[in-house]
Formats: C-alpha cells, structure tokens, sequence
C-alpha cells in the first residue's frame, strides 16, 4: 500500500469568492521541505512571521470548490473557524501521515479513530 499523499477536507463555513459562491469542499496535499523553506524568503513573511502560514497553505491546498487556483489572498479570506481548521488537518497529516485521530468514547470507553478531515461537517 502506498503512502496517502492528497487528503480532503470540508471546511466549517466555507470560502465566500466575489460572486457569493462558497466554496467548502478542498485538497490537501502533504508538504514538502521547500513547501515550508520557501515561504521564509518571502517579503509578507519577512515583515510578519505570522504571514508564514497563509503562504504554506496556499502552497498545499491544492482544490477549494471550484475554483481555478489557490493563493493567498484566498487563504486570506479564510473565516477564522476554516483557517484554525485547516491549521488543524495541516498539523495532523503532516506530522502523522494521517488525517485519523485515536479517539475513546468518554461515556463508554470504547477505542475508534476519528477522521479529522470530515469534522469540517455538512450544511
């Protein structure tokens, strides 16, 4: 079996674009070393190092509803609750290859994994 490299996700709320189109369901791929080097030459980055994660996501999210490209000024745009979101799933798969998390029921006790990509929900 080989290694899960795109994950896709729903965000929360959703991307509102210009014509009033929200756009929740997206693609993740898993980052590269560059994917996290390059942003760090960018000026926006440079002048505020909290820009560094708009940049990175704009790297990685490779779909966003329909739109055509993804890039900063779309993540920009990214409601509070979608951007801590997408942080979130970012964090999982990268750091675990998964976008699973264990999970124990805290009434029952029983074990199961949880897929925090699907936790953005439906409308």
């Amino acid at each position: 079996m080989g290694i899960q490299t795109e994950f896709e996700f729903t965000l929360p709320l959703g991307f509102k674009d210009e014509a009033g189109n929200i756009h929740r369901k997206g693609v993740m791929r898993l980052a590269t070393a560059m994917d996290e080097i390059a942003p760090l030459r960018d000026p926006r980055v440079r002048a505020n190092q909290a820009y560094l994660v708009i940049i990175l996501l704009s790297r990685v999210i490779t779909k966003l509803g329909t739109l055509a490209t993804i890039h900063p000024g779309i993540i920009e745009k990214l409601f509070a609750a979608d951007l801590a979101y997408i942080q979130a799933l970012y964090r999982r798969i990268n750091e675990h290859g998964t976008s699973h998390i264990p999970v124990t029921c805290p009434e029952c006790g029983v074990e199961f994994e949880l897929d925090l990509a699907s936790l953005g929900g439906e409308l």
